[in-house]
């Protein structure tokens, strides 16, 4: 069966959802040691995080990217994310969603939580013909991310190093069972109405 063209597939649980962030090792290793995010994770600036581990490696090259070799995975409640989507403007202009162009520019300037659909990745990062979620976080959003979502933040670099070995060897079966498996979130229509593309 094909994947929808736009679905949230995610590594949850009852209570959490898994997503991947990469930042140098100043600052993801503290937060990796600590389950949470040091004072001087920036609170007031955008912040994006994303549910498909493909994704993130693709993004950060595996974690060779300069400023990007620490890769976190990062627990945050299920009540903390879906309230950034519902709080969320989609990052583009959609005719037919947005009544004009000027009533999507002054949703995303209000909103603290922006959607955006990026092709999802295959396992040699190339782009699969269906859409992973970006979720970018602002303003309140980011604060109650580091500060009140967050209950777990866990240093996945030596598993994306481990998964690209074995992808670079050509063993992708072996790669493929080391992935987190990510399965269909269960976000309703009334999550995600104001998001789609």
């Amino acid at each position: 069966m094909d994947a929808p063209q736009q679905q949230i597939r995610a590594l949850h649980t009852e209570s959490t959802v898994t997503v991947y962030q990469a930042y140098a090792p100043a600052l993801g290793l503290p937060a990796a040691r600590d389950g949470r995010f040091p004072g001087a994770w920036k609170r007031d600036r955008m912040t994006w995080i994303k549910p498909s581990f493909l994704w993130m490696m693709y993004r950060c090259a595996w974690g060779v990217k300069e400023g990007q070799e620490t890769v976190l995975a990062v627990e945050i409640t299920r009540e903390g994310f879906e309230w950034a989507l519902r709080h969320a403007c989609l990052s583009h202009y959609e005719p037919g969603l947005h009544p004009d162009r000027a009533a999507w520019k002054r949703e995303l300037r209000r909103a603290p939580a922006r959607v955006q659909w990026d092709p999802e990745r295959d396992l040699r990062l190339r782009a699969l013909p269906y859409r992973s979620l970006q979720l970018g976080l602002s303003g309140e959003a980011a604060r109650r991310y580091a500060d009140e979502w967050t209950t777990a933040v866990t240093d996945v670099t030596p598993l994306a190093h481990e998964v690209h070995a074995l992808v670079r060897d050509g063993e992708l079966d072996a790669a493929a069972r080391l992935l987190p498996g990510e399965t269909p979130y269960p976000a309703g229509e009334d999550l995600l109405a104001r998001v789609r593309a």
